[in-house]
């Protein structure tokens, strides 16, 4: 496939019309319109799931496009249907049939390699993805490639590529984040129940403790969960607002996850049921570094990159000022926190077993003899009932992580933000 001249008559290349071209192309309307698809079961079993997922990507495509599933495996109509189109979302069409073709064909995925290489250089995205899908398998969040969502749908994992796909096609806007330190990945099933989440969270502290005798945990009560979490993303009329503007009950901007997870079927640039988040690691001047970066307390931050400084966001403000400085900062791209945004409850939970996993530390640990770490404020989202901005940490004295919830008006020095920056 060629993308020399990206027109509808170039389009036109891509589609075989020989005979044994004819037959590829009714295979990929077979692959992509049957629900279970017999096409895949050919396929070796490690890449069942890239197959649903490009074919996800796909039918989220010709479902945006007003494209019929059934053009598909009819060069003709294709031809005709996708007249209309853009140039750009002809490149798009094309590189999704292309390598959706190549895996039938060829039975392996297709890869970017400029993507991969780049990704690697600057990122060490590999071992990064490699041992976040391992815990994700570990915990049973990952089940055969996939999660199940909060609305019944199943969601498969961002492949490898695509993550550094779009690393790679966002380069130049994440030059500066990278300069600043942020290069720590962060897979979240956004789409999976924030109650199935919390519970995964639970099994996890108990299974490390039986693997880690000297790990302080009371297992009888090791993870305290503010009331307001319970099924706060589920229902009529859920409770938890993500990514909102404002922490009021009217005008704040925010959606619900049944929102996010409608609007992600359409978007292109979303990954459907997932987040993709880069952080900074434990030590931001080091970009292969374990874990997470603490939330400095005010005077104890280390201001990080050459490009544009970025001064750490220190403890002691509200809720409501370190949303405002970022809700700022999109508008704005010489700000240093440009293209930041908070942390959700989702988040939060695999950061944390994330950095316990690689540093055999609890995440913000508040209490700890060095006093250098927070309590994280999770700005990405907030509880309408009451109006409160959760909050959580490693509760040190009573050995379990805390879920909790605080006014946005609130402040103190031992409480703070940690953005990540969305890919």
């Amino acid at each position: 496939m060629s993308f020399s001249r990206p027109t509808s008559e170039s389009f036109s290349s891509t589609i075989p019309a020989e005979a044994g071209g004819q037959r590829t192309s009714e295979i990929l309307g077979e692959a992509i319109m049957d629900s279970v698809s017999s096409v895949r079961d050919f396929l070796p079993e490690q890449h069942r799931a890239h197959f649903e997922t490009l074919r996800q990507e796909i039918i989220d495509f010709t479902k945006a496009h007003g494209i019929s599933r059934e053009s598909l495996g009819k060069p003709d109509l294709l031809r005709e249907v996708t007249g209309k189109l853009s140039t750009q979302d002809l490149e798009r069409l094309a590189l999704l049939l292309e390598r959706f073709e190549h895996l039938i064909v060829k039975k392996e995925p297709w890869k970017n390699t400029k993507a991969i290489e780049y990704g690697e250089k600057f990122y060490h995205l590999k071992e990064q993805y490699d041992s976040q899908v391992e815990l994700l398998e570990q915990v049973s969040i990952l089940k055969e490639g996939a999660i199940l969502g909060i609305d019944g749908n199943t969601y498969p994992i961002p492949t490898l590529e695509q993550i550094a796909v779009r690393f790679f096609e966002r380069h130049e806007a994440l030059e500066t984040k990278h300069d600043q330190g942020f290069t720590k990945l962060l897979l979240v099933p956004f789409g999976m129940s924030l109650d199935t989440l919390r519970e995964t969270l639970k099994q996890f502290l108990l299974k490390y403790k039986k693997s880690h005798s000297s790990f302080n945990l009371d297992t009888d009560d090791p993870l305290y969960t503010w009331e307001e979490y319970q099924i706060a993303d589920k229902g009529d009329s859920p409770n938890l607002v993500y990514y909102p503007q404002s922490f009021t009950k009217e005008g704040h901007g925010g959606k619900i996850k049944a929102q996010i997870l409608e609007e992600q079927e359409d978007n292109q640039d979303s990954f459907p049921g997932w987040t993709v988040h880069l952080l900074q690691p434990s030590n931001p001047s080091d970009p292969h570094s374990l874990g997470f970066a603490s939330i400095p307390r005010e005077g104890q931050g280390t201001p990080q990159g050459d490009l544009i400084p970025r001064p750490p966001l220190e403890a002691d403000k509200t809720p409501n000022e370190y949303l405002s400085i970022l809700e700022k900062a999109q508008d704005d791209e010489d700000s240093p926190y440009h293209g930041e945004t908070g942390m959700t409850p989702e988040d939060w939970i695999m950061a944390f077993m994330i950095h316990l996993s690689e540093t055999g530390k609890p995440l913000d640990d508040v209490w700890n003899p060095t006093n250098k770490e927070c309590i994280s404020y999770l700005t990405g989202a907030f509880f309408r009932s009451f109006i409160n901005v959760p909050f959580v940490y490693w509760d040190r004295d009573l050995r379990r992580a805390s879920l909790s919830g605080l006014d946005p008006h609130a402040q103190t020095g031992d409480i703070g933000l940690r953005s990540s920056v969305m890919i």
